[in-house]
This record gives structure tokens, sequence and C-alpha cells, in this order.
């Protein structure tokens, strides 16, 4: 009887001699002198192929099998047996092929083994074919499913946070306005443009973050993470930046600063650990024809204990370094790539976490420590990249909170229900976000974000 498998389950050892099925698509044919031809099939579920022996006997060999070429869809029946040849354990011996889709030769974009990213960007559609993003994507499928395995483990409530809010959640109005008024033709109340008579009767934008509303959650439930996309109106061209990313927020009732550094210690190297053990095959190859560190910069952050320094004390190793910084540090300034590249790489030599930054560069939401100067916020730095968590004990004295609002020139009004939360039953809380497409670049040491999100978002590009 005829067994359905995956590719990737085709590839094992232990199959040899069952009689399957496989389907998928065309990478390479070949056709030998003797009368048969080598298929190289791939269904996505592994990094590798598998070769098709399909015998000149076939009935439908010289009328389709023959010219089968890259981008051809097939199913395939017949026997699983080991294979003679090097670097694959099994082969198909083809009993039945049957093609589902051609494609043209002259015409399908993928024939050649190697194509600049820049050119597969333009092929959103298709570019899941080729080795790398097939690789990125099941690599970020992976960070996906370690996401909420280790909150669940954890004892999290995953919590779906709107993606229309009125709430600026991080004070920086770079925010994209949802409006179903006419463009064209706006109601106005004096110079002004009429709000109230639009669809929600008020500006509404697409969430730059869902923590506000996880918070809510969290100090009513103990433990609670959002994950999802958010929007960042940025007119940025670089290679870090996307208008639309996804971010994962847990927020946590009764826990302070400390726990929270714990916890994103805790969560970063699960998420590295599971991408080794369940994605061996990816990784190498992203070890080899990508950045030949990425496998051993993920061991050794699994295997370290992170260092945790105050952003005082941080300022105090760059003016005693020899460093000569594009951008100088003083005691007040955000820091850069740079500054947090040097403490990872050279002079700590792993990762490490800044706490009590500054209040007058960090959100309203931080809860301000007893000197009056600085706030309970945490960065998490890796090597490479600078930053990939940031988080922090948030505010939860309504005074306080109210006075960091009028300071950074939001309304308290327009955060009521924010404010209820520190009026009701008020709880020391921490949180943290992680954005997803930086980590997967991060993970899989692709250099643009670009090329770790299925369809990117940025400025003047949205075909897809």
């Amino acid at each position: 009887m005829l067994e359905e498998l995956s590719v990737a389950e085709a590839r094992h050892a232990e199959n040899v001699g069952r009689e399957v099925v496989l389907q998928g698509w065309v990478r390479t044919r070949r056709d030998s002198k003797a009368g048969f031809s080598f298929l190289e099939l791939n269904d996505g579920s592994s990094f590798g192929n598998i070769q098709v022996v399909a015998d000149g006997k076939l009935e439908n060999y010289e009328s389709q099998i023959k010219h089968l070429s890259a981008g051809c869809s097939v199913t395939v029946a017949g026997l699983l047996k080991q294979s003679p040849g090097k670097g694959q354990a099994t082969e198909l011996h083809a009993s039945r092929v049957t093609v589902h889709g051609t494609a043209d030769v002259e015409t399908y974009p993928l024939q050649k083994k190697r194509h600049s990213f820049e050119f597969l960007r333009t092929l959103a559609h298709l570019r899941p074919r080729t080795n790398t993003f097939g690789a990125v994507a099941r690599v970020r499928n992976c960070v996906c499913n370690s996401i909420h395995q280790f909150f669940q483990e954890e004892g999290f409530l995953y919590i779906h946070t709107p993606v229309i809010t009125a709430s600026d959640c991080e004070g920086a109005g770079q925010m994209f306005r949802v409006t179903t008024l006419d463009l064209a033709n706006p109601p106005k109340r004096g110079p002004q443009v009429d709000f109230a008579r639009d669809f929600f009767d008020r500006p509404t934008f697409l969430t730059v973050s869902g923590q506000l509303e996880a918070e809510i959650f969290a100090c009513s439930l103990g433990k609670a993470y959002t994950f999802g996309p958010t929007f960042r109106a940025e007119n940025s061209n670089t290679a870090r930046h996307l208008a639309e990313f996804w971010m994962v927020e847990p927020e946590m009732a009764f826990c302070d600063l400390d726990g929270d550094m714990d916890l994103a210690e805790r969560f970063l190297k699960r998420i590295f650990r599971d991408v080794l053990e369940k994605c061996p095959e990816d990784m190498q190859f992203f070890n080899q024809r990508i950045d030949k560190t990425v496998i051993e910069t993920l061991r050794r952050i699994i295997d370290s204990r992170f260092v945790r320094l105050s952003y005082t004390e941080a300022v105090e190793i760059f003016r005693a370094s020899d460093e000569k910084f594009e951008f100088p540090v003083d005691w007040g300034a955000d820091l850069q790539a740079e500054h947090e590249r040097y403490l990872t790489e050279r002079h700590f030599k792993c990762p490490v976490i800044l706490f009590d930054y500054p209040r007058a560069i960090k959100p309203f939401y931080m809860y301000v420590n007893d000197d009056g100067r600085t706030v309970r916020a945490m960065d998490v730095l890796v090597p490479k990249v600078g930053e990939i968590i940031g988080g922090s004990q948030r505010e939860d004295r309504l005074d306080v909170l109210r006075e960091r609002m009028l300071e950074q020139d939001l309304d308290p009004d327009d955060y009521w229900w924010y404010l209820d939360l520190r009026r009701y039953g008020t709880v020391p809380h921490s949180g943290f976000g992680l954005g997803l497409e930086r980590t997967v670049q991060f993970i899989t040491g692709m250099a643009n974000i670009r090329d770790v999100i299925p369809f990117p978002r940025t400025p003047g590009n949205a075909e897809f």
C-alpha cells in the first residue's frame, strides 16, 4: 500500500523499502544514456532534495518526464531504496510520475543557480522556491513555534491585541493613519479635519506596539503575551527597517526589572537552542553560504551567562577605552549600535543586558528610579547587531505616570484607561519586546531585513 510522505521523511534511511507517494517541485533533471532520468525533487519540508529515478519504460517518459525542468510540479509514486550516491541515504525509484504543472524554460525566472537577493525581492511570489528563502521560511517558522511554546510553558496567556488603535505607545508619532474619510474632500470643522465624522469617531492608526493592551491583561490575569504585526511610518530604506514587522511582547504582573531580565535571557537561549536542534540543515547552509559564524555565535550565547551592566557603568567603560567611536558618548545620550557591539564583541565578548537608562531618552511608561534621573529600562545586546530586546519595569505609580506623560507632551486624558490600571489594584509589573525579523536576521546572518519576512513593506514597496 502506497504511503504519502514528505520529502524530509523520505530522505531518512529507516524508510528504505517502503512504497510511497511524494509530491513537490522539480529542481533539476538530468538524463542518462542508459535510458532513464534523475529528478531532484523538493516539497519545502527540508533543505535537501530527494533523487527520483524515472525509468524510460514509464508510460509518459518520452512525452512528459524527459521534458521536465525546474519549477514543474509532480506527484511521484514508487519504492524507496538505499542510494548508492554520496550525501543521500535514499532515492525513490518511480513507478508512476504524474505531471501537474509545467514551467517554461524560456520564461521561468529561477532557471539559474544563483540570483542576487535584490533581484529575488522583485519575485516575492517565487523566491520561497530557492534554497535561501526556503531555509529562511523554515527557520522563521521554528522561531515562531519556539516563542509560543516558551510562553505557554511559562504560564502566559496568548492575547490578541488590536491592530487599529488611538494610542501611540512610543510617543514617536510615526504612525499610519486609518481612515474612511474622502481624502480629496475631507469634512472640516473650521480649518481642521473633522475626525468626529470618521469611522471610529476619532483619529486612529495602525499600532506600533501591543504593549499597553497586554498590560491590561497582565494586570488582571497575571502573565500575558501578544505576538503580531506592528507598523512604523518611518521613511527609512536601511537594511534594518521595515514598515510592517512582527513583535512578541510579554507582560508580567508582580515582576520587577530583575525578573524581566531573567525571563529575557531564558527566552533568547530557548529560541536559539530550538533552531539549532530543529533546523540543522538550514543552519548549516547559512553557516556555509551566508555567515560562517552564525552557529558558533548561537552556541556561545546559549552557553554564556549574560553580563548585567548599568548604563552609567557602560558610559564609564566607553570613556576609559581607546576606541574611536563615530558618535562620542556622554551621559544622557542614546547609545548607538557601535557602542552596543563594542560591549558584546570586544569588551565582554558575550551578551550584555544594559539597565537603568536616563529617563529623558525613554518612554513615559518606564518606572522612574529613586535618583529621579534614570528609569528601570533594560536592553539585551548581542554580538553583531547590538540591541535585540528592549524592555522595562512599568511605572505603576499614578502620580509619577501622569507626570511622565505631561513631560512628554502626552494628554493623560487620552490614556484614561491606562491610568485606571494604576487607580485600581496597581501592581509592580514588567515586560519587553522582541522583533521577530531582527531575531531571524541575527540567527541566519542575512544582511537585509527585507529577506527574512515573506512580503517586505518598505517605502514605495507594497506590490505583493
